[in-house]
């Protein structure tokens, strides 16, 4: 019970905070909250009213999942440290859970016999634009006899997103389309890009759609029409963990596409094109000589990093918007190519490998 001096016991104060005794405790032992006084005959703890609004957020820590040694920082730190540590914990807290859902999503995804749906309705043009964008990184050839995920489209439907993605392992493309509405539950769907390219020319001369994936394959519905996506059975590769495994970027190149493009093809493709910045001038070097100098604006260290022509043009061709932004962490990892001013489409594009010849 509470005492004569305005002391409150250990249980009262438990239920005044929102916090189990045995956890008023614990904190006793950890030095993160000390009772104000202590029976030295009885031992039993006392609490002030002072010692409230701490033990509120200590509760309001732990609840959050924060380790006490993040929690005493957060108490007894500076603003500064505390905001640190608290910003950094949210960090964390939000990886965790995007990736515990991505998990949950793809233990679901293989699930037998769920009645799993999805819909999302986006315009027809919108559809046909995207799958004209990925279908170039798809394989061809001998890669595609012996891997035939790779010569598919995966689609991806979820609450917020329809995502076009294809690879040949040299090349990925990921266009995402906002639907005007979407419901369901997250689904996936590969289709060969032959097929699917014959319904992007359906979709292109319909106003709006409507992509409907389930346990028995996919569908696309017109005004008055439909069309089956014929499902493939593989396994397609893992993107996201391409994407989330990226380096941090230190060269950015920001150019004119149409005239990048240009510049890109008359160099030919006799051998890898170069293409090296310095002094904030982009140039391009061909057979071991350089072939153009186009506007571009130039950011971070100087670097040369080399691609077959044939590659980057075809991701210089499938990009959106009148500039393009190449993203490079280093001469050998993948570059990311996508629209400077949109990232609903992006494209990875691997180098190779690069002599350095006297220019």
């Amino acid at each position: 019970m509470d005492d004569n001096d305005g002391l409150m016991s250990i249980g009262a104060f438990a239920r005044r905070v929102g916090l189990a005794p045995s956890a008023l405790r614990f904190y006793d032992d950890c030095d993160v909250l000390r009772p104000a006084s202590v029976d030295d005959a009885t031992g039993y703890r006392y609490y002030s009213p002072g010692q409230e609004a701490r033990a509120v957020l200590v509760r309001r820590l732990r609840e959050a999942g924060m380790p006490l040694t993040d929690a005493t920082v957060v108490l007894d730190g500076t603003r500064a440290e505390a905001r640190a540590v608290l910003e950094a914990h949210a960090r964390r807290a939000r990886e965790a859970a995007e990736s515990a859902q991505s998990a949950i999503e793809e233990v679901l995804r293989d699930l037998p016999g769920g009645a799993r749906r999805a819909t999302a309705r986006l315009g027809g043009a919108e559809l046909a634009s995207a799958v004209r964008q990925v279908a170039p990184a798809v394989a061809t050839g001998p890669a595609r006899e012996e891997f035939p995920a790779l010569g598919c489209v995966l689609i991806e439907l979820d609450r917020q997103e329809v995502r076009l993605v294809a690879t040949d392992r040299y090349r990925l493309a990921v266009r995402a389309l906002r639907p005007s509405s979407a419901e369901g539950d997250p689904c996936r769907l590969l289709v060969g890009v032959s097929e699917l390219a014959d319904l992007a020319s359906w979709a292109l001369r319909e106003p709006d759609i409507s992509i409907e994936v389930d346990q028995q394959g996919g569908r696309l519905h017109g005004a008055g029409a439909t069309r089956d996506l014929p499902a493939v059975d593989a396994t397609f590769p893992d993107y996201r963990m391409v994407l989330d495994g990226l380096p941090a970027t230190r060269h950015r190149i920001i150019a004119d596409r149409a005239a990048l493009r240009a510049a890109t093809a008359a160099a030919g493709h006799d051998g890898p094109l170069t293409l090296r910045t310095d002094e904030q001038q982009l140039t391009l070097v061909s057979r071991g000589a350089p072939t153009a100098t186009p506007a571009a604006v130039c950011t971070g260290p100087p670097v040369r990093i080399a691609f077959d022509p044939g590659v980057l043009l075809q991701a210089l061709d499938s990009g959106v918007g009148p500039d393009v932004l190449l993203e490079i962490s280093s001469p050998i990892e993948p570059v990311v190519v996508r629209s400077a001013d949109q990232g609903s489409f992006t494209s990875l594009v691997m180098p190779v490998h690069d002599t350095p010849a006297d220019e």
